[in-house]
């Protein structure tokens, strides 16, 4: 059958449609709809690609195949080879994203720098500056002299060239959208070539056991710009996060074939490049004021790393009909359910109270376990009464005022204890602990009241 001359795909969800609109059926999405010519399938592709070079293309028995691969590789950067669950493993396609101006090109950079000096070549293929641009940050990151390769080219095959006479040991793309198949005549960054560009380079990796960085753009909304299929087509998905107003960075792994999700590392952002933070509560905790009504300190669980934040609450009366609740931080949505929580069981009148709460540093927590800390910090505010500041709390809090349990206690409580807070208010069900450190006391609650009253009553 001939194929028509256009199509309109959708630049969110991929699909295709005969005619353009203003809002993909499939996905909702609005003005994602653009104009493409398809391309018939090619009937020269090589057979067996999809497999490692060892495999031979048959079915091997499961009992049979060899566990025992490479030592994965260090990038240099404590925090990075945390995110990635101990290093680079050889072979992966990882996908990391961030807003223009986060540091992505500076991290992967000071990463290549080092790889290029302890684990042979590396090619840097940016489509977005020029090698003298390079250079000029490179001078600046201090990186070393080491076989590091600067390639400044959009063509996907002339990457692939380079890559066939270098034969280097780590392969960076800066980024996926601007980089372009020669085989299709659509525009860099539309869904074809994004999708066409991601195969090759996955094939790539895979067959000739080549780690590859992969640099994304991310939309107005925060997420992965390009199809959702990118996302699934690689090992491991980083986002980098941070506020301009912030020295620090933040990289985190929302999928790891590798590793452990949700895994967290925190870097400051110098003159001289990214420096890994090895103990971020220090950080977070550094400016905090002692006896401040509505501070209450938090330890929160990113990935397998406990990390002590304070969450801040104002409460004000409204100069106004409607109340504000406005949270930096948190989710506003479970913000409005504690409210409401806290109101039912707990007694106090906040319908006609604006509500502030915010996680200083700018970190972002959405675990449950914040749920008795930020309940704790509004009741601090609401009746002037501060929280001890040697205390800690956590725990998850329940429609009907219950205070549920929460994993990793043991963890939470331990890290607390290093930093020198003396007591730990956390749920009934977690105490006691086998493991937990001597010098903290722990105080079970299993109510919203009990715990107002075991925080406030001082």
């Amino acid at each position: 059958m001939k194929l028509p001359k256009m199509v309109y795909a959708c630049q969110q969800c991929g699909a295709q449609h005969a005619k353009w609109m203003g809002r993909c059926p499939d996905c909702g999405a609005w003005n994602s709809i653009v104009e493409e010519r398809p391309e018939p399938a090619s009937l020269d592709a090589p057979p067996g690609r999809f497999g490692l070079p060892s495999s031979g293309g048959m079915a091997r028995l499961i009992d049979d195949v060899d566990t025992a691969s490479a030592p994965r590789l260090t990038t240099g950067l404590d925090e990075f080879d945390r995110v990635l669950g101990g290093g680079i493993v050889p072979g992966s396609l990882v996908l990391l994203g961030g807003e223009p101006g986060i540091g992505k090109s500076t991290l992967l950079l000071q990463a290549a720098g080092h790889l290029a000096a302890t684990a042979g070549t590396v090619l840097y293929a940016s489509a977005e500056e020029s090698e003298h641009q390079i250079k000029s940050r490179a001078e600046r990151l201090g990186v070393e002299r080491a076989p590091l390769y600067l390639l400044a080219e959009t063509c996907l095959e002339r990457i692939f060239e380079e890559v066939v006479r270098l034969r280097p040991s780590l392969l960076i793309i800066d980024s996926i959208q601007t980089v372009f198949s020669s085989k299709l005549q659509s525009a860099p960054g539309s869904i074809g070539q994004v999708r066409e560009a991601a195969t090759q380079l996955l094939f790539t990796a895979k067959g000739q056991n080549l780690p590859t960085f992969l640099v994304g753009h991310v939309t107005k909304e925060g997420s992965l710009a390009g199809p959702k299929v990118l996302e699934h087509m690689v090992d491991t998905v980083l986002y980098f996060e941070g506020e301009r107003h912030h020295a620090h960075r933040v990289v985190r792994a929302v999928k790891n074939r590798y590793g452990a999700i949700s895994e967290l590392g925190v870097f400051e952002m110098t003159g001289h490049g990214l420096l890994p933070v090895p103990n971020p509560s220090r950080l977070f905790l550094a400016e905090r004021r002692d006896a401040s009504p509505g501070s209450v300190v938090l330890c929160s669980v990113e990935g397998s790393r406990p990390i002590l934040v304070e969450v801040q609450a104002l409460v004000s009366t409204s100069l106004f009909g409607n109340a504000r609740r406005m949270a930096s931080g948190l989710d506003p949505n479970r913000l409005s359910l504690l409210l409401a929580v806290l109101e039912k069981r707990a007694g106090l009148t906040l319908v006609t109270e604006d509500v502030y709460v915010n996680v200083a540093g700018g970190m972002t927590v959405d675990e449950p376990a914040s749920d008795l800390a930020v309940l704790c910090a509004i009741a601090s505010s609401t009746r002037n009464r501060p929280v001890r500041p040697s205390t800690v709390v956590f725990g998850e809090v329940g429609l009907a005022g219950e205070i549920r349990g929460v994993p990793h206690a043991a963890l939470r409580v331990k890290e607390a204890a290093q930093l020198g807070f003396a007591r730990c208010v956390v749920p009934a069900s977690n105490v006691p602990l086998p493991d937990a450190p001597g010098g903290c006391v722990l105080t079970g609650v299993a109510t919203v009241s009990d715990a107002l009253d075991e925080l406030l009553a001082w």
